[in-house]
């Protein structure tokens, strides 16, 4: 059975878009990917060249150096990389950083920072997570204490997501341990001739191997009072969740287009794939469950397209993001899961795509928030 992937928030434009960011993915990408995932990083001249191509914050205003798109934009990036599980290019956490400048910085710090990272010249992270808090913003033990007119931030980050190649790193601090989440801050750290700045060793994770996720430590190191995100003190933790609909439903279109490649991959596979004198696919069980998995995307597909065009009109709130998260996530999970199983033991094999589609799928269910504080989000709006 085909699939229809038309996407009901797409237009010509868009579709020419989209063949654009096939185009680099397949030129630039995709032949890249092994040895970015040997290595652990996919290297800066990816990101310049995807900045050069037009790829990086397309929802960036002219204003400030992007294109002046939408989030729509964005999900066409971010679909076709998860669809081939390329992992290696965290644009979205890239942009994510963007958007806190975008929505939460001053003009000098939109203007400093923005063409910048539009141009892929300087990679963008953010530094939340530390060892022990996971989840828990608000136990974050990091801090940036006033120093003359400046702040000097002390601590450390863990799983860091583009933390290895970044050159733009947001801090979540406590700049008031008294105040609770009043007393968080977010500072703009510029890591390249950064004294007290380091980067730990790139995570040995179990998935997503091509990414640079790191440990990032903090000695002494002092930002001038033009680094505080905002200008303003304190207000790190609301910064934070305004924008977590946007976050969370990346996720959701991720998970998405990772389904409908794993399904692409999974029939293509059963129908040369030979058992017994017959193909995969002729057995009832393949059919049954290939049905069930294009069921599964076929409505996914219909609420996370409505996600997008929510969120493009302005109207998508935290709680049904958390839905599109949550349900992606573990939809995902489910879905690869049972390709996995119809390819046999060919599908433990990482020279399959399918068998890094399924390690690289766990995570997608704890960053951007667990499955269970989806679920907790989502029952305080009920």
């Amino acid at each position: 059975m085909a699939l229809q992937f038309r996407r009901s928030w797409s237009d010509p434009d868009l579709d020419q878009y989209r063949d654009t960011v096939v185009r680099f993915i397949e030129e630039e990408m995709q032949p890249a990917d092994e040895a970015a995932r040997h290595r652990g990083h996919v290297g800066h001249e990816l990101w310049r060249k995807a900045g050069q191509t037009g790829l990086l914050c397309t929802d960036v205003p002219e204003q400030w150096g992007g294109a002046g798109g939408d989030f729509r934009h964005e999900a066409v990036f971010y679909e076709e990389m998860a669809r081939r599980t390329l992992t290696g290019m965290n644009a979205s956490v890239h942009t994510i950083v963007a958007h806190y400048l975008l929505n939460h910085g001053t003009d000098d710090q939109r203007k400093r920072y923005l063409p910048r990272m539009v141009s892929g010249e300087c990679v963008g992270a953010i530094a939340m997570t530390e060892p022990g808090t996971g989840s828990d913003l608000q136990g974050i033990r990091a801090r940036a204490e006033r120093r003359g007119d400046g702040y000097v931030i002390n601590g450390s980050k863990t799983f860091i997501s583009n933390g290895f190649l970044a050159g733009l790193v947001l801090v979540v601090v406590k700049t008031d341990p008294t105040q609770g989440a009043r007393g968080t801050s977010i500072v703009i750290v510029e890591t390249a001739d950064c004294p007290g700045y380091r980067v730990g060793r790139v995570l040995d994770k179990m998935g997503l191997k091509a990414q640079d996720t790191s440990e990032l430590f903090f000695d002494d190191v002092y930002v001038g009072p033009e680094q505080l995100l905002g200008g303003r003190e304190g207000q790190g933790f609301f910064q934070l969740m305004a924008d977590l609909p946007y976050e969370r439903l990346i996720i959701g279109v991720t998970a998405l287009a990772a389904m409908e490649g794993a399904y692409n991959a999974t029939l293509e596979y059963v129908r040369e794939r030979k058992a017994f004198g017959q193909t995969v696919a002729d057995f009832q069980n393949t059919r049954f469950k290939l049905a069930e998995i294009a069921t599964e995307i076929t409505v996914g597909r219909a609420f996370v397209d409505r996600c997008v065009e929510d969120l493009v009109a302005g109207r998508l709130d935290t709680a049904t993001a958390s839905m599109a998260k949550l349900w992606g996530s573990e939809a995902q999970g489910r879905v690869v899961d049972a390709c996995v199983q119809l390819f046999g033991g060919y599908g433990y094999m990482n020279e399959y795509l399918i068998a890094r589609m399924y390690t690289d799928a766990r995570i997608q269910r704890i960053y951007g928030g667990t499955s269970e504080i989806m679920k907790e989000v989502i029952s305080r709006a009920l």
